[in-house]
């Protein structure tokens, strides 16, 4: 069965077609992103209202494009699967109408997918891995831990009391003067920089072990900034010291969590999971504890419509479809 997917919950307008046979395996024939950090750059993060407004020119040509590189037309297409949500309404609106047109055009059942599913079984992709897993979803929008149980079966387990972790990338580079998007800044920027050189709190939330919080981090860095000795700290150092002090504050949760839970396997996913060093100390740690990790590929960490169709393929493949009247839910609860 051939599955289109459309995702267009951020600033990435995104396409792809995968081929199953069966729930969690899949190939992916094509999938195509077109990035918007060129128009942001200048604003030092997202604007909503440009990031819409772009997916209305591009979101056509990037589901043509996936077709065309999948060789095939929509016609041969058994099933489409969209985000709609959570995620900028404008944004999730442009992908969702697109995609209501298709299938009511042609006939082809649609059906609307939560973006943080896509995100949970991104590792299928390219991987095999037995449910249960603990899944770390690291983005910009979102930083939580779930259980995997099975398809359309999702428990969370923690989840960020403030900032995601990819936020605070974000904002912390842009203190910085290093530009967006901060977190590919900030990782490359890290590995000349001395990790211990300059100290970053790592927060704990009270009674909530497997909770994140990275409000603190972000104020800890600015505030050292605001100093005459912050400010004469070499940035390769500061960045690599804020990056371990985030990336610690990832690990510990997620090994208590693949305790509590008996998981073997650990996948890391979202847009932070590109990470090279939180991919480098997460891995270690998940083996010394006796699990494995797993991540997909860069391409598949970042929005991607290649997740958006596999989340939907269980269902389709069941036989379900989404009347054309859903509606975009910037806050759709997984």
């Amino acid at each position: 069965m051939l599955i289109l997917g459309i995702e267009s919950s951020c600033d990435d307008a995104a396409a792809a077609v995968i081929e199953t046979v069966e729930a969690g395996v899949a190939e992916v024939r094509a999938s195509t992103v077109v990035n918007q950090d060129d128009i942001h750059r200048a604003y030092g993060g997202i604007v909503p209202e440009l990031a819409s407004r772009n997916h209305v020119i591009t979101i056509m040509p990037v589901i043509e494009r996936a077709l065309a590189t999948a060789r095939c037309s929509l016609g041969d297409v058994g099933g489409i699967a969209v985000t709609r949500g959570p995620g900028l309404v404008g944004s999730l609106l442009v992908g969702l109408m697109c995609a209501k047109g298709l299938a009511q055009g042609s006939g082809i059942p649609l059906v609307g997918v939560n973006h943080i599913e896509g995100h949970l079984l991104a590792p299928l992709l390219e991987n095999r891995i037995a449910m249960p897993y603990l899944a770390l979803v690291v983005s910009g929008g979102h930083t939580a831990l779930f259980a995997v149980e099975d398809f359309g079966r999702y428990r969370r387990l923690g989840r960020t009391r403030d900032d995601a972790a990819g936020e605070a990338f974000d904002k912390v580079a842009k203190l910085m003067g290093l530009g967006y998007p901060g977190g590919r800044a900030i990782d490359e920027m890290s590995r000349t920089g001395n990790r211990k050189r300059v100290r970053i709190p790592r927060a704990h939330v009270k009674g909530a072990p497997l909770d994140f919080s990275f409000s603190g981090v972000k104020t800890a860095v600015a505030t050292l900034l605001a100093t005459e000795n912050g400010r004469a700290e070499q940035a390769c150092d500061l960045a690599a010291s804020f990056q371990e002090a985030v990336v610690d504050m990832l690990v510990k949760p997620a090994i208590a969590a693949a305790r509590e839970l008996g998981a073997d396997t650990i996948a890391l996913t979202g847009g932070v999971a590109a990470n090279s060093r939180l991919r480098e100390k997460l891995a270690a740690a998940a083996s010394a504890d006796g699990r494995r990790l797993v991540a997909p590929a860069l391409k598949y960490c970042t929005d991607n419509a290649a997740m958006i169709a596999l989340a939907g393929s269980y269902r389709l493949m069941r036989g379900e479809r989404d009347a054309l009247t859903i509606d975009a839910e910037a806050n759709l609860a997984l």
